[in-house]
């Protein structure tokens, strides 16, 4: 865990709105590829204003063949932590000195806490996902839950729901072998409590599978899908319960091409920025010893993006 700072002036939001850096500041930030859409930058520093800590968050552009030498420049840096995003969550398992239990079973790690003697990883992105799910009264006890993809934000999204008591987990993806190799390794670290419930991995063409779809508590995408294209693979949305909900990991100002037919059909859905200000506030007290105010990094984030909150309705 990072040390205890005491409340500074540098820290805080000078008069023309900027964070005020100096010789002390401590640094942490968001490595990723693409990361110049990323608004953790806008929540965290919302948080360290609100102390009066002197911290900032900054977002670097670390391309997948640089981050082995962009972790390797913490320590020498003095950056507290940083979160990782697309496509580096992966990639960074080998990279650390140690790995929490939460990283190992999902086989991705999203922050890394510099605890000087070496680098820590961690994952908070099924535990934020968890929360969001809760707070939305998403109920998938008993029921099937539907995830598509099968890399780092799959892992999550099928631990978030088993911890929500879903009664089967059916992985959809374009390779079979890497959603039998995610089955494998979640088998091989799931606590007994969750060990038992049925995980299966099918091809894209579940998307259509009338069957499958129409017992359907909730449909997650964990894929890119939307954030790197203007399409979404086909699925038969009319076909889906009336109460089935729609959860884009991804975040975004509108509704990405995942949840619009969704919405149209007066299915309930919401995207991910409920999910990424709880693994936000999760790793801010990672980072810093220190649980950020309530509700500050929420509003930051939801103000940028000009909404009230992560649950979409038809307009």
């Amino acid at each position: 865990m990072a040390e205890r700072r005491r409340p500074g002036v540098r820290g805080r939001r000078a008069a023309a709105g900027a964070l005020a850096l100096g010789g002390a500041t401590r640094i942490a930030a968001v490595f990723g590829d693409p990361v110049e859409h990323s608004l953790s930058p806008a929540m965290h520093n919302a948080a360290y204003a609100a102390l009066g800590m002197d911290r900032a968050y900054a977002a670097f552009h670390v391309k997948p063949s640089m981050l082995a030498a962009a972790l390797r420049a913490l320590p020498a840096l003095g950056i507290v932590g940083v979160n990782l995003t697309v496509p580096h969550k992966e990639r960074a398992l080998t990279m650390m000195t140690k790995l929490s239990v939460e990283a190992l079973m999902l086989g991705a790690i999203n922050c890394v806490v510099n605890r000087g003697a070496g680098l820590y990883g961690d994952n908070t992105d099924a535990r934020g996902l968890e929360r969001d799910l809760a707070s939305l009264g998403v109920e998938v006890e008993g029921a099937t839950a539907l995830v598509v993809g099968a890399g780092g934000a799959a892992s999550s999204a099928v631990v978030a729901c088993l911890r929500r008591g879903a009664g089967e987990v059916v992985i959809a993806n374009r390779t079979l072998a890497r959603g039998a190799a995610l089955i494998r390794r979640l088998r091989a670290r799931l606590p007994l409590a969750l060990a038992g419930v049925p995980l299966s991995v099918r091809g894209l063409d579940a998307l259509a599978d009338a069957a499958l779809l129409g017992r359907a508590a909730i449909i997650l995408n964990a894929t890119p899908m939307g954030l790197t294209q203007a399409s979404f693979a086909r699925i038969d949305y009319a076909r889906t319960p009336r109460g089935c909900f729609f959860y884009d990991l991804i975040y975004a100002a509108q509704p990405t091409a995942f949840l619009w037919p969704a919405i149209a059909l007066e299915r309930r859905a919401a995207d991910g920025a409920g999910m990424l200000v709880n693994q936000g506030e999760l790793a801010f007290e990672l980072f810093n010893g220190v649980a950020p105010p309530p509700g500050v990094m929420r509003r930051a984030l939801f103000e940028r993006l000009g909404r009230q909150g992560g649950e979409y309705a038809k307009s």
